[in-house]
């Protein structure tokens, strides 16, 4: 039998977790193996037999919501500046590496009804927009609205009434850490707490400046308070063993071939139960 600790007992009773199993996340599609955010890695992830997919938005000067992680285009398109500057049919000239335009999110949504969306919400202006998107293609049970900000999640959370999933924030977060390692204290979340009781996952990095952030006591904490813990952003095999031993719920790699050929040697990979 593989890891020490148990998973997270919460995950049934919440649609976007419900999977018999540790939940792999292609972040950004898999930037390693294909470029990141683009109609490529959607089509690569979903080759792969993945169901969740880890992306982040920004939206046009239209207010149109794009796959997208930087706030300018320059890394990952053959555009330039920021996209907030461009119209959608601006933005929709441009190509990024796979040769494609850019990602729109109701599109993503619409044509990979299979896949489960992971969002990072990478700016104020996107959230409202996002959430437009999110309710007119009927895909609350299948998003996961994450953000380093805690305010952007509670905006968030106020406009959903908690109906759709959302992650912990970073101040969130920051507490669950301290909670595990010095035990209780003010200011850390509790079962009854609002901010846990609205969220569904914790998603960390195993290290935090050299700090260890996935120990048992971490992973415990989060499971006593029903939060799933996910972990980012890991590409080798050794590290994603070590990791589902100790009990986490889910990986965040880009490099979606290595977890999934992990998952299959630990007889962990889950074909749809759907399909």
């Amino acid at each position: 039998m593989h890891g020490t600790l148990t998973r997270a007992p919460a995950g049934s009773a919440v649609p976007y977790l419900r999977w018999p199993g540790p939940v792999a996340l292609a972040h950004r599609g898999g930037g390693a193996e294909v470029p990141e955010n683009s109609r490529a890695a959607l089509e690569h992830a979903a080759g792969l037999g993945y169901r969740y997919f880890e992306t982040d938005v920004h939206r046009t000067a239209d207010g149109v919501v794009v796959l997208l992680h930087d706030p300018t285009l320059d890394r990952t398109t053959d555009g330039r500046g920021p996209l907030a500057e461009l119209t959608w049919a601006e933005a929709s000239r441009l190509r990024d590496g796979s040769g494609e335009r850019p990602v729109r999110l109701d599109e993503a949504l619409a044509d990979y009804p299979q896949l489960r969306f992971n969002i990072d919400l990478k700016e104020d202006a996107v959230v409202a927009p996002a959430l437009r998107v999110v309710a007119a293609a009927g895909a609350a049970d299948r998003v996961c609205l994450a953000s380093f900000s805690d305010r952007r999640l509670r905006v968030v959370r106020r406009l959903t009434g908690g109906r759709v999933a959302t992650s912990l924030g970073r101040v969130e977060t920051a507490r669950l850490v301290a909670a595990a390692a010095l035990g209780p204290a003010p200011g850390v979340p509790t079962p009854s707490g609002a901010p846990v009781r609205r969220a569904v996952c914790v998603q960390v990095p195993p290290t935090h400046r050299g700090v260890p952030v996935v120990t048992p006591a971490f992973v415990r904490r989060a499971h006593a308070l029903g939060l799933a813990v996910h972990v980012w952003t890991i590409d080798d095999a050794p590290t994603m063993h070590r990791l589902l031993d100790l009990g986490v719920d889910g990986l965040v790699t880009d490099r979606p071939t290595v977890l999934r050929e992990v998952l299959e040697i630990r007889g962990e990979w889950v074909v749809d139960p759907a399909s």
